[in-house]
């Protein structure tokens, strides 16, 4: 699948709203809050057109037993994938439309990360700028290959989260 960088689109927030009520009709009273996050919630920022959201629950153990209506809805369910207690899903695969990153309510260090990555690019325009070169750079560099893409934005990233958390938690 190859890397597309596109410029902000305006049903980027419609399209999160849209999905933001199927996954409350499915998860009901286990959902707190959800978020709009990654850069597709950050106007006028250049992403690629995935829809990034943040799902706060009440009890993380009780999202497994929803894994087949996600499933009617077209998500994949990855488990954690690499974030101790967390329930990742990816929905679409060509071309992939949503990530949904599912936490507990007491796994405040990852809820504040998102949070404050999304809030500090809307707020810092230059940093936003900056994110949104490399995303472009990367995106031209290793266009079919989405491990080199994130792998390139690490260092990067890790720089964003600490800066914004700092400026967050303020």
């Amino acid at each position: 699948m190859e890397i597309e960088v596109q410029h902000y689109q305006k049903q980027w927030p419609i399209l999160f709203e849209i999905e933001q009520l199927n996954i409350k009709a499915i998860l009901n009273e286990e959902v707190i809050k959800i978020h709009h996050i990654g850069s597709t919630a950050v106007e006028n920022l250049k992403a690629k057109p995935i829809i990034d959201m943040l799902v706060v629950v009440t009890n993380i153990e009780k999202i497994d037993d929803y894994n087949e209506l996600f499933m009617n809805l077209g998500y994949i369910s990855l488990g954690e994938n690499g974030i101790t207690g967390r329930r990742f899903f990816k929905k679409g695969e060509n071309p992939r439309t949503h990530h949904m990153h599912i936490f507990q309510q007491d796994k405040i260090y990852e809820i504040n990360r998102h949070i404050a990555v999304r809030d500090y690019l809307r707020k810092h325009d230059v940093i936003a700028r900056e994110y949104e070169n490399l995303k472009e750079q990367l995106a031209q560099q290793f266009p079919d290959d989405r491990q080199s893409y994130c792998d390139g934005k690490d260092s990067f990233m890790k720089k964003l989260e600490q800066d914004a958390l700092t400026w967050y938690l303020k």
